[in-house]
């Protein structure tokens, strides 16, 4: 990214990020690009980086296994294999077997996800799966990495004499110790091992008495080790079959070497599709850690963040069983300039360095901890001046360095800049450097720049409400407790609480009545009157969240009783037409008697059949009636209710959509979220869950 310097940064804890990153990662290759981690400012290319982790990060949340990718690299071995007539060694073959097995594990994974994790499956498209290359290194290598005996007709003949050889050592060596043991020429010790060879540990007193070669003598010179003669010409056998064994496996390396190099563009492909997983993973862990997401992506310098946390306090305050308050902020062409005032430790910084740190990590590649449905574009250039910057080696003041910074700011700042200004224009004269502070607000908002800035400086605040495309926010504060709230609220300025905030602190009140008295008095009143506004839109918020709860309960309630009315009656029905039916099927029956009793076994019955066929027409008729009328009643009551039904338009909901309570809730919500049958809607600060049919579309 252009202009993106150490500095910013720092500023933004961006560093801390590429530390815990570290963390995550395991070969030298993913470690390297942790430390150089930066922004890009080629949207492609971080989308992409966004989207393979994103991929990943499914497939664990899915539960699906996937292959550990953390195998050595395999670089160097394929250097040496681009030189004609090297030979690997057994470390070499390992990690190219461990790293084909690793591939095909991969390939299999990926098995049948092209449509849900294309971009990994792109990523393993110039790799396939084969097993030639184990079976190769298998041919040749045991379990334990050591060449067989059987890889060569030779090497096995080799290793049969170095058996019969080193049983022929042994057998000799234990016949001499037994000998000279019997004979009293031998330290406690008996034997001891040099160079590999078994030597008797024998008396010095002793030393001329045994024939073989001495190859050493204990500190103090009082045992010699004696190499036995009849094991000397053995062991210089034993030396020469392992020159030979030596020969002979290299000769095999070589053949193997030369066999797996026609596999070389492979290898290549496959140490770049291991490398970049293994760098996804460690991205992707990070993202489990930090409880992160990927947002909806934009073509323009914007955003919109919906439930955002500052990752390192979220996760500290987890660690410390803290509550962290998340953050709803947007920057747009409408109003890309936000000006957040409020009290001191009330999170005006924490909002600002969010916003910034969270931009620098998405354009790193990066998931973020945001909700899913927030939104998130592109800038050239993130600005910071945040914190204390004295320099005593070039002996700059704060406020020099601070003049020096936005004199860079000014030389690069323009549409698509990001600047991110922490307690603005502060350093210097009150008065005076709150007139520069202004001057440099009016030429960064007339480049176009996006901006998020914290201040007290009632005329930054002024005119930020002046400006079309400026907006102020404030952090909220409790006035009855004297606790910040750490939530923001987009619209009026906010008061800095200063007599508040030093009451907290353990201030006098006698202390705190003589500084007011030392200020104007309308600038005292103003102050009281913006603390005062700020604590009604408190209190308002809280009782519209206590409402919006009470109507969603009453709802609940309402249609839970409609749920248990229409139950009742539809019992209540059921049993009326089973008594109907038991009364009519009494009458029929009754009718059914008249008619046995009337039948004469000894005549035709011939009146009595006319008059039971007259008896089923009737009883067909009246049948087919009923079921005429139940329709036209199911019909009519329908109409009715269609007609008596007001129009809600639940069609027409869909992310970002209007909506309010069907129930005649006035307050109006943004759908943030939404699925099959639920909407998340954000009615103000208060985020809530609730069914769609219980929600009515609002046209904008």
């Amino acid at each position: 990214m252009r202009a993106f310097d150490e500095q910013t940064a720092k500023d933004l804890e961006f560093d801390a990020i590429r530390t815990l990153l570290l963390h995550h990662c395991q070969n030298p290759s993913a470690i390297a690009r942790a430390h150089a981690l930066h922004p890009m400012d080629r949207q492609k290319q971080w989308q992409k980086e966004l989207e393979q982790t994103k991929e990943m990060l499914e497939i664990k949340r899915e539960g699906n296994g996937f292959p550990a990718v953390g195998c050595e690299e395999i670089g160097a071995d394929n250097e040496r294999l681009a030189v004609r007539d090297s030979v690997l060694d057994e470390a070499g073959f390992h990690r190219l077997k461990t790293a084909s097995l690793t591939v095909n594990d991969v390939i299999a994974a990926l098995d049948e996800r092209e449509s849900s994790s294309p971009r990994l499956v792109h990523l393993a498209s110039s790799v396939h799966h084969t097993l030639e290359i184990i079976e190769s290194i298998d041919a040749v290598f045991d379990a334990k990495g050591q060449v067989r005996s059987n890889a060569s007709a030779k090497l096995i003949h080799i290793r049969e004499e170095m058996v019969r050889l080193r049983r022929a050592i042994n057998r000799q060596f234990l016949k001499d110790l037994k000998r000279f043991k019997e004979r009293g020429w031998l330290a406690d010790t008996n034997e001891g091992f040099i160079n590999n060879r078994r030597v008797l540990a024998v008396n010095s007193t002793h030393k001329r008495k045994v024939s073989g070669t001495a190859l050493g003598q204990s500190k103090n010179g009082s045992i010699t080790f004696i190499e036995p003669a009849a094991n000397v010409s053995m062991n210089f056998e034993m030396e020469m079959l392992l020159d030979d064994e030596r020969k002979e496996i290299l000769r095999i390396l070589r053949a193997l070497t030369a066999q797996t190099r026609k596999h070389l563009p492979l290898f290549r492909a496959y140490h770049v599709l291991l490398v970049e997983l293994d760098w996804i993973r460690a991205k992707m862990q990070l993202a489990v850690e930090m409880e992160a997401d990927m947002p909806g992506l934009r073509q323009d310098c914007s955003f919109h963040l919906i439930r955002a946390y500052h990752p390192l306090l979220a996760m500290q305050n987890k660690l410390n069983g803290v509550h962290t308050e998340p953050q709803t902020i947007a920057l747009s062409k409408k109003g890309r300039m936000l000006v957040i005032s409020g009290p001191n430790a009330g999170g005006k910084s924490i909002a600002l360095k969010t916003v910034g740190l969270l931009q620098v990590m998405l354009q790193s590649g990066l998931l973020v901890p945001v909700h899913p449905n927030s939104e998130m574009g592109s800038f050239e250039t993130i600005l910071t001046d945040i914190g204390d910057n004295q320099s005593i080696e070039n002996q700059l003041s704060t406020y020099s360095y601070r003049l020096n910074r936005m004199r860079s700011f000014l030389e690069i700042a323009n549409a698509k800049s990001l600047l991110l200004l922490d307690e603005f224009g502060t350093g210097s004269d009150p008065e005076l450097g709150g007139a520069l502070a202004e001057v440099f607000f009016e030429e960064l908002y007339a480049r176009k720049s996006y901006a998020v800035i914290t201040t007290h400086y009632a005329n930054i605040k002024s005119r930020a409400a002046q400006m079309e495309q400026a907006i102020n926010g404030s952090m909220r504060f409790d006035r009855d407790s004297l606790q910040p709230l750490f939530k923001l609220d987009i619209g009026p300025p906010g008061s800095s609480f200063t007599f508040e905030v030093a009451s907290i602190n353990g201030i006098s009140e006698e202390l705190i009545q003589r500084a007011k008295g030392k200020l104007d008095k309308r600038k005292v009143r103003l102050d009281e009157l913006i603390s005062e506004l700020q604590s009604e839109k408190n209190t308002l918020s809280k009782v519209t969240d206590r409402n919006l709860r009470k109507e969603l309960e009453l709802e609940t309630l309402k249609r839970d009783l409609e749920r248990m009315e229409e139950h009742l009656e539809e019992r209540n029905l059921s049993q009326q037409g089973i008594a109907e039916e038991q009364n009519a099927a009494l009458h029929r029956g009754r009718r059914l008697q008249q008619f046995i009793d009337r039948y004469d076994a000894g005549s035709k019955n011939k009146a009595l059949f006319q008059d039971i066929l007259k008896y089923l027409a009737m009883e067909q008729a009246k049948r087919l009636e009923a079921q005429a009328a139940k329709k036209a009643k199911q019909k009519a009551s329908l109409a009715k209710a269609a007609k008596r039904r007001p129009k809600h338009f639940t069609d027409r909901i869909k992310m970002g959509s209007k909506v309010r309570l069907r129930n005649g809730g006035k307050e109006r919500g943004e759908v943030i979220a939404i699925d099959a049958k639920t909407a998340t809607v954000l009615f103000g600060a208060f985020r809530t869950k609730v069914d769609l049919d219980k929600l009515t579309w609002v046209a904008h």
